[in-house]
């Protein structure tokens, strides 16, 4: 098996971009997801892609065993905990690492209909203010967080269409006309004919960029009239000895051809 020099993690979208210009550029990495769907999500790459949440130890000890010689840090925006976790591992080794940020669209976002909060407990007392049947476009990981916190309110939940994300639906209580198991992102008209379909009143989503369809999220909302309440993403630095933060896919693309020049 080849030597993983460089270690990724990230079940994103951005993520496979990134292992795909390792690929043009025949550069050896590892790509790193959290659950099954991620690694179909990654078909195709030809790095070799590891299953499985870890932890900062875990994390030292199979960057060690692999003789990973860099790590980037291409996960969720929202992705707080494994951020740091990885953040952790690298400095501990003395490993570079590269911090990818997904552009952002929230300054650009002012209207009326938009709510902009920084927790979950926030979006719900809004969403609770502002009407009955919400809409949740935030995926399944905390789930349960919105139903403690919108107890009364009619919940709908658009959610991954996979066996795990629908038995946690219905261990939660949520009944079938609640869960819908969509895979996006969608268009904007896909999204404001889905709105008006189950007849949201009000929408929770987060800053998820350009790759998470962002956009397409709320401008339907706006058409509708409807109230859009956007989680904005975890304010955490990225700073300290050997970790180099890149904005956008086009500057890590110049990062790794630069990269593979010097190989």
């Amino acid at each position: 098996m080849k030597r993983s020099l460089i270690h990724i993690f990230g079940g994103t979208s951005d993520a496979r971009q990134i292992c795909e210009m390792m690929d043009i550029a025949g550069m050896d990495y590892c790509l790193s997801v959290a659950t099954p769907t991620g690694a179909q999500q990654a078909e195709g790459i030809r790095g070799e892609i590891v299953i499985g949440r870890m932890e900062s130890e875990g994390m030292v000890k199979d960057l060690q065993q692999r003789g990973t010689g860099m790590v980037i840090d291409a996960s969720h925006p929202y992705a707080e905990r494994l951020s740091q976790n990885v953040a952790n591992a690298s400095q501990k080794l003395g490993v570079p690492l590269i911090r990818y940020i997904r552009p952002s669209d929230i300054d650009a976002v002012e209207h009326a209909l938009i709510h902009k909060v920084t927790t979950i407990e926030q979006a719900c007392e809004v969403a609770s203010r502002l009407g009955s049947r919400i809409l949740l476009t935030t995926g399944s990981k905390q789930l349960a967080d919105y139903l403690t916190y919108l107890k009364g309110k009619t919940v709908l939940a658009r959610v991954l269409p996979t066996a795990e994300v629908l038995v946690m639906c219905e261990s939660l209580g949520l009944s079938v006309d609640q869960i819908f198991a969509l895979k996006g992102p969608f268009s904007a008209d896909f999204n404001r004919a889905f709105y008006q379909f189950c007849q949201a009143e009000v929408v929770i989503t987060k800053e998820s960029g350009e790759q998470g369809g962002f956009k397409e999220k709320i401008e339907p909302c706006l058409s509708l009239g409807l109230p859009c309440i956007v989680i904005c993403r975890p304010d955490y630095p990225f700073v300290g000895e050997g970790i180099t933060q890149v904005n956008g896919l086009e500057e890590m693309e110049h990062l790794l051809a630069r990269k593979a020049w010097q190989k």
